[in-house]
Formats: C-alpha cells, sequence, structure tokens
C-alpha cells in the first residue's frame, strides 16, 4: 500500500509542479490568438468550455488501455508501479502537453502535419500513413472489442448462433450498431454528438476509478497491494517476456501512448484559452495515469499478488475483459459492476469514435479537402470505416493488437522527437524531451529484435545491443537533419 500510495501521490503532485514548469517552457500565454476563434468552422473548430473539453480528451486518450493494459502489465510485478508514475509525469503526461501545445499554436494541425513542419517533407509523408493506419487499427479494435463485452452481458436468443469461426451474429449486430454510431460521431460537428455525450461517459469513468480506489483504501485486510522491493520480472513466463520492451508496450496509455498526440488537435481546435493546456493535455494523461495505477494495483490485490495474478490470466485465456468483470462483480457488487462494465465501454468505444474522427482530419489535411460540407465529410470517411471493417474480419484480435502496441510506441517515440526538434528551434531546455525520445526509440528499436511477433533472437543480448545500435543510428540522422536545416 505504501508504494502505491507514494505513486497516487506523486501523480497529483507532479500536475501542480512539473505541468506549472511545462507551461512555463511552452511560454503559455492568455493573449495569444486560439484557432477555435481564428478558424471558426463550426464543425471541427468551435469554442468549448473547459471542463467539456477535458472530459472529452479524457475519454479520447483513454480507451482500453489504462484499465485492460494495466491489469496484464500488473503480472510484471510493483514495478509495473513505476512505470505508470515515472513513465505517466515524464514521458506521457509531457508528450501530450508539448504536442498538444504545438498544434495550438499552429492553427490546431494534426500530427502529421506538425511533424513535417519540424521533421522535414519524407517524415511527413511516412507520419500521414502511418498516423492514418494506427487510426483505423485503433476503431478496429475500440469496434470489436466492446461489442463482445456488450453481448457478453445481453442476451439475443436468435442470433447466439455462430456467424464465423471466431463471431457470432450476436456480435455482429452489436459491431453494426457501434459502427453507425461512429459514422454519426465523426462526420457530424464536434458539439453535437460528442459533446453531448461524453461529459456522461466521462463520469462513468471516474466512477468506475474511484470505486476502486475506494475498495483498495478501505479493505486493506481483504485486498494487499504488493509493496516495490526490487525490479524483479514476476510474469509467469519472463524468459520470453522480460521487462524491456515488454512492460513498456504492454502498459501504454497509463504511462505513454502516441494515439494520445494524434487526439490533441481535436481539443486545440476547441479551447478557448492558452492557460487551458495544462488541465486539458497534462491533466487528462495524469488522470489516465492514475486509473492505469488503481487498476493495475487492484489486479494484483484481488488475486493475492502476482503469482495469483498469472494464474487469472492463464486461466482466463489472456482476456482482460473476463478479468474486469470478476473483479467488478466481486468487489462491487452485480449493481454497481454493471456501471463499470458500462465505464469500460465508453472508454473502448469514445477512443473508437474519435480515432475515426481523428483519420478523416488527417485525411482530409493530407488531400486538402474542405470539411465545412457532409458531402466532404462523408466522402473521406466512408473508405476509412470500410477499412475498419476489413481489418476486424480478416485478422485476430490478438494480432491487431500486437502490431497496434508497437505502433503506437513507435508513433510516441516519433513524437517524442518532434517535441526536442521544436524545443531546440525555441532555444528551450532539450533534455525535457531528448531523454524521452532516446528511451522510447530503443523500446521500439529492441522490440524487434526481441517479440517473438518480429524477429524473436533467441540471444538476447545481441537483440539488445542490435536494439541500442539502432536506437544511436535514429538519434543521429535525426539531429544530423536538424542541424543540416537549421544552418
Amino acid at each position: 500500500m505504501i508504494t502505491f500510495l507514494i505513486c497516487l501521490t506523486a501523480l497529483v503532485v507532479a500536475y501542480f509542479t512539473y505541468g506549472r514548469y511545462l507551461e512555463k517552457v511552452c511560454e503559455i500565454d492568455s493573449s495569444n490568438p486560439v484557432p477555435s476563434k481564428t478558424h471558426y468552422d463550426g464543425v471541427d473548430y468551435l469554442p468549448l468550455p473547459r471542463w467539456r473539453i477535458f472530459l472529452i480528451q479524457l475519454l479520447n486518450i483513454a480507451g482500453l488501455g489504462p484499465i485492460f493494459g494495466a491489469l496484464l502489465g500488473a503480472a510484471y510485478g510493483p514495478v509495473a508501479f513505476l512505470w505508470i508514475t515515472l513513465g505517466g509525469i515524464f514521458i506521457g503526461a509531457m508528450h501530450d502537453f508539448v504536442a498538444g501545445v504545438i498544434s495550438l499554436k499552429n492553427a490546431g494541425l494534426s500530427l502529421p502535419e506538425i511533424i513535417g513542419k519540424y521533421m522535414g517533407e519524407g517524415t511527413r509523408k511516412f507520419m500521414r500513413i502511418a498516423a492514418l493506419l494506427l487510426m483505423v487499427l485503433v476503431g478496429a479494435v475500440f469496434m470489436s472489442q466492446p461489442a463482445e463485452l456488450i453481448a457478453a452481458n445481453i442476451s439475443m436468443y436468435s442470433l447466439e448462433t455462430a456467424m464465423s469461426a471466431t463471431m457470432s451474429w450476436e456480435v455482429f449486430v452489436v459491431i453494426l450498431l457501434i459502427l453507425l454510431y461512429y459514422i454519426l460521431a465523426t462526420i457530424m460537428p464536434i458539439d453535437k454528438i460528442i459533446g453531448r455525450i461524453y461529459p456522461v461517459f466521462g463520469l462513468a469513468v471516474l466512477v468506475m476509478a474511484l470505486g476502486i480506489l475506494g475498495v483498495l483504501l478501505f479493505n486493506t485486510d481483504k485486498y494487499v497491494i504488493p509493496e516495490l522491493t526490487s525490479l524483479q520480472n514476476c510474469i509467469a513466463n519472463a524468459k520470453d517476456f522480460p521487462i524491456v520492451p515488454m512492460l513498456f508496450t504492454t502498459i501504454a496509455c497509463g504511462a505513454i501512448s502516441g494515439f494520445h498526440a494524434t487526439q490533441s488537435p481535436m481539443m486545440a481546435r476547441c479551447m478557448t484559452n492558452e492557460k487551458q493546456s495544462r488541465s486539458v493535455f497534462y491533466g487528462a494523461m495524469i488522470t489516465e495515469s492514475i486509473i492505469a495505477l488503481i487498476w493495475a494495483a487492484i489486479a494484483m490485490a484481488f488475486w493475492g499478488g502476482t503469482e495469483g495474478l498469472n494464474s487469472a490470466i492463464a486461466q482466463f485465456g489472456g482476456s482482460a475483459a473476463k478479468m474486469v468483470n470478476v473483479i467488478s462483480v466481486a468487489t462491487l457488487g452485480e449493481l454497481v459492476a454493471s456501471f463499470v462494465i458500462i465505464g469500460v465501454v465508453a472508454c473502448a468505444i469514445t477512443s473508437g469514435d474519435t480515432a475515426f474522427r481523428s483519420a478523416r482530419l488527417i485525411a482530409a489535411d493530407m488531400l486538402n479537402i474542405s470539411q465545412t460540407g457532409l458531402t466532404n465529410r462523408v466522402l473521406v470517411s466512408l473508405p476509412l470505416f470500410l477499412l475498419g471493417l476489413f481489418i476486424i474480419f480478416a485478422l485476430p484480435f490478438q494480432t491487431i493488437w500486437s502490431y497496434f502496441a508497437w505502433m503506437n510506441q513507435t508513433l510516441a517515440a516519433i513524437t517524442l522527437w518532434c517535441i526536442t526538434l521544436y524545443l531546440a528551434r525555441h532555444r528551450k531546455p532539450v533534455m525535457i524531451g531528448l531523454l524521452p525520445a532516446l528511451f522510447m526509440t530503443y523500446i521500439c528499436s529492441s522490440y524487434i529484435f526481441v517479440s517473438p511477433m518480429m524477429a524473436g533472437l533467441e540471444n538476447r543480448v545481441l537483440a539488445y545491443v542490435l536494439g541500442g545500435v539502432l536506437t544511436a543510428a535514429i538519434g543521429m540522422s535525426i539531429l544530423f537533419q536538424f542541424k543540416k536545416g537549421d544552418r
């Protein structure tokens, strides 16, 4: 409990200390013009109140990561607390804040256009395709998984027959209903659907986290949270799943996620004052880290430690959704647990819809297609939804998720390099971005050589050395390009 409380306190304190320091570094000024006023279009560029923007941003970035990822990542042991806390404060929240501020100060440009401005045209072209694919992957994942959760908690007897080897007609119908909502949320003005229902979903997510936190704080005899006494890897198959890099891709959204930087431009287009940046960008990420910390703690405490947690993961076949349901019913009762499931589904759906919305904005920026008219929005969105459906039916979930996890953290590393170059160009302390950029580049590089989904080298030392060589090569290449363009 002591480790958990220290980490929880550190996250809260960081918002008022490191978050305020970053404000000074980025020269936040309430008198500067903002995109919602200079580029108002009534669809994507329009002012919203800060509390609403915060809840939308929180739900945009949360997804299933701080719940499912934290629960599965807790199998590595209390070292997960360390990653969530330090990663959230110095890497994830910094990443979200500075990337959001850059967009805010550049007319709400989407992430690929921002990266192109600071890292060159070649990187811009790569990022357009990578970010677009990542958004569709997110939309596909967060269409299929909430559909399975919803179908598991309702009964439509006439549709429970198998549609295919991996899907029932019941799940298929729910997917179509979610898709219909996604289409409306993607093409309608942001204040018509997203701006209205997100506050309700946001409250569900916060109540969910607070309910589990209450269980941990007031049932200390029954649920004992392990303390961090070493950096031991406690996962069942530690040889195949080393902490570096696997923990840092398993727990992504609770510590750092490249997906977040694709969402921030949407909120940058709705902010009315630069002073809102700390609460909206840094604050939402800190809140997400707290949610991840809570779920990692209950995962270990509920099953009596990491050994019991690893056994539960094997028992449930790695299904975090089923484990969340078991924890919720046992600790909060069936009635309250139903609200927890609503919160989990809300996290997924409210990331999926904005993923497709971000994909539309990225594609529109890339093709220079105005999004003022409804027809243009439909024409840009339709191919994205068709691709999302194809991914759902063509690939198994575990494959989609594995590649999404790596792409997500690779996008975060690229964004961190962009932040580093932004800081350097404006004569600001570059170490704020450089150290996290090098760290995440190494995580993604070593993953290529360690993960069985990629090279899967048996010689672990060689894999780590190759990861270091690739990291050095990438770092030197980026810095060389920066110096060449700075002349």
